[in-house]
């Protein structure tokens, strides 16, 4: 039998990605007459810091950002909201960019990337001295978005799951698929595994499992519509990464469902031989579909930190993802206090 994930509760989390801006026209082109253009300070990697810095948890971001006057003002920004920013990397570049219409979800045609030549982008094996920045870090997470812009940072990540697998850090992904990124020659199947292979937390959906790691889902699964068949295929999938990847220990699903005005909202978490479904969560209209798997991450992570209850773990991510889909930016702003309360009615 599998044993359960478990952690080292007295670390740093160090999560590694790309700040990007997120500018949201509305989709009416009333900014143009207003000369308004809303934008947010974004990264799905960022956005799981931001969570758990706000929950209290010791938070440290590693990025590259340009040289400049603007990337230090957000730099010092996100160092008032209790993130540890001192590793940033600042280099030549630019900052990236995405444009996504305002209440558009990332995989819609609104959605727009701005990110060539970053100063993240262009980061090259041996930039980051890992050994030094992992020290006193407990937890390392990433996602698949930052393999997708190109082969050195793919090859940047690889680096830092080495040195964190050799120091029993326990180490995350999130399976974000984004198409419009992998742009590079190389597929998700051709690289993802690689760094799977590392990972003691994998989360993702059913379909970006099969997308990138070539485990099947079986098919027309959209077509059936029924709860149940999504959760069987969740365990199915679940049981085959741990088979395949020895290293993983727990596998989270989120589902989000849009369909006849209603927004469907559940969770699953496969660990120690045990599979936990949290409720489900409905809605009629939501604000921002941006984040709320990073939320989702970082209640995973909050919950395995202090040591919850399974299920009570899993339910206190579902409730923060979901209730991230009514805030405009790309990350939280509930503390753990408001979150916990919301959950216990």
């Amino acid at each position: 039998m599998d044993a359960p994930l478990k952690i080292n509760t007295q670390g740093t989390i160090l999560t590694f990605g790309e700040l990007l801006l997120r500018i949201s026209p509305d989709e009416g082109g009333e900014w143009l007459k207003e000369n308004l253009f809303p934008f947010y300070i974004a990264g799905a990697e960022l956005n799981v810091a931001t969570a758990l810095a706000l929950w209290g948890i010791p938070s440290k971001y590693i990025t590259a950002m340009p040289d400049n006057g603007m990337a230090r003002q957000i730099v010092n920004f996100l160092a008032q909201q209790k993130i540890d920013m001192s590793s940033v990397i600042y280099r030549a570049g630019r900052l990236g960019l995405y444009f996504l219409t305002k209440g558009k979800d990332l995989k819609n045609d609104a959605l727009i990337y701005d990110r060539a030549n970053s100063a993240f982008s262009e980061l090259k094996p041996g930039t980051i001295d890992w050994d030094k920045q992992l020290e006193g870090v407990s937890w390392f997470h990433f996602s698949a978005i930052c393999p997708a812009l190109n082969q050195n940072i793919a090859d940047v990540c690889k680096e830092a799951l080495e040195a964190a697998a050799k120091k029993n850090i326990t180490i995350s992904v999130d399976l974000n698929y984004r198409s419009k990124l992998w742009q590079y020659g190389k597929t998700p199947q051709q690289v993802m595994p690689g760094l799977v292979k590392y990972c003691n937390l994998i989360m993702g959906n059913v379909w970006a499992v099969d997308t990138m790691l070539g485990i099947p889902v079986m098919p027309d699964i959209h077509e059936s519509g029924q709860k149940s068949i999504y959760l069987k295929e969740a365990l199915n999938t679940s049981e085959a990464i741990t088979r395949q990847y020895p290293k993983c220990k727990a596998v989270a699903n989120t589902f989000r469902f849009d369909a006849e005005g209603e927004i469907n909202y559940y969770a699953t978490l496969y660990t120690g031989d045990k599979f936990y479904t949290s409720n489900e969560l409905t809605a009629t209209k939501i604000i921002n579909k941006v984040g709320s798997g990073d939320c989702f991450m970082a209640g995973l992570i909050y919950g395995f930190y202090h040591n919850f209850d399974l299920r009570q773990a899993l339910e206190f991510a579902a409730t923060a993802a979901f209730d991230k889909l009514f805030i405009e930016s790309d990350t939280t702003n509930k503390t753990a206090k408001e979150l916990l309360l919301k959950l216990s009615n």
